[in-house]
């Protein structure tokens, strides 16, 4: 307590005595952070014209600025005369770096976790990707974190480790993304000419993309009252940031699909609810009775 007294004394007296000291020693820690500010802004364009991610750019330029930041602090301690207490920071700093890091392992695992994703570049600024039953659109990536924003508008703070350790989905990492869906056609109907008319349905809305990424139509399952159509269609991400067009799209293609095939006469099938009576002398109003909770047979 003593010492901790003296100290405190002897930095006022400082103070008193070197008023110049002080002022250059101020001007010195305002051009530090200013210069820094200005490394990063620099560090950042520069790494963002060579590295297609800028991602890549942000976390580079963030650590950059936390290092030169921390070493003004130190010449900042020099300058003051606090060469001391510089050196018992410096002495203990690794015995420090051990015990934090051993307080605060998940800070240290989600800030690696940063730099890692930072450098393998796994998704890009606006991509559409899943984590952990998490999905949103990647709007910033920072040390600790990165920013998610679900299509429901949510903003969800995802810590890096977890992005790391869990399988990541990337919808939209080349522009290309793929809607299905099923459509049942009675056993009636001809499933070649359904495919016919739903290919030439589907080839009509505009977003849905043609050439290498054509919509397909294939019979998916010979089910016990209906064929069973799978349709497949690709839209094209890079056109539009927003889900809801590519939802848009594909409601706009389901739609379209089931008024083309009413229009062409082709019958859709409806769930079949069959009840049996096997006492054909009782009449079935009196073999079930519904009560306001229950069900019962007699």
């Amino acid at each position: 307590m003593e010492k901790t007294v003296e100290f405190y004394h002897n930095v006022i007296q400082y103070l008193k005595l070197n008023y110049l000291n002080l002022g250059f020693v101020l001007l010195f820690v305002i051009a530090g952070f200013l210069i820094t500010e200005f490394i990063k802004r620099r560090t950042k364009r520069r790494i963002s014209r060579k590295s297609p991610n800028p991602i890549t750019a942000t976390f580079i330029s963030q650590i950059i600025s936390f290092a030169l930041k921390t070493v003004v602090v130190l010449i900042t301690l020099y300058l003051l005369g606090l060469n001391s207490f510089t050196n018992k920071i410096l002495a203990g700093a690794g015995l420090l770096a051990f015990v934090i890091g051993f307080a605060l392992r998940d800070i240290g695992e989600n800030f690696l976790a940063g730099i890692i994703l930072a450098f393998k570049s796994p998704f890009r600024l606006d991509d559409l990707i899943e984590v952990n039953n998490i999905e949103g659109f990647v709007k910033d990536i920072s040390i600790r974190e990165t920013l998610l924003k679900t299509p429901d508008g949510k903003d969800v703070f995802l810590p890096n480790s977890i992005i790391l350790k869990n399988p990541l989905f990337n919808y939209t990492i080349d522009g290309f993304l793929r809607y299905e869906f099923m459509v049942g056609i009675t056993y009636e109907n001809n499933p070649t000419e359904a495919v016919r008319v739903i290919l030439e349905t589907v080839n009509k809305v505009e977003g849905v993309l043609k050439g290498d990424k054509m919509p397909a139509i294939t019979i998916n399952e010979l089910a016990a009252n209906a064929i069973n159509l799978r349709v497949l269609f690709w839209v094209d991400t890079f056109k539009t940031t927003r889900r809801s067009v590519h939802h848009s799209i594909r409601s706009k293609v389901m739609n379209d699909v089931i008024a083309a095939l009413i229009t062409n006469g082709f019958n859709l099938p409806a769930s079949v609810v069959g009840i049996k009576n096997y006492e054909p002398s009782t009449p079935l109003s009196q073999k079930i009775e519904i009560n306001e909770n229950e069900i019962t047979k007699p």
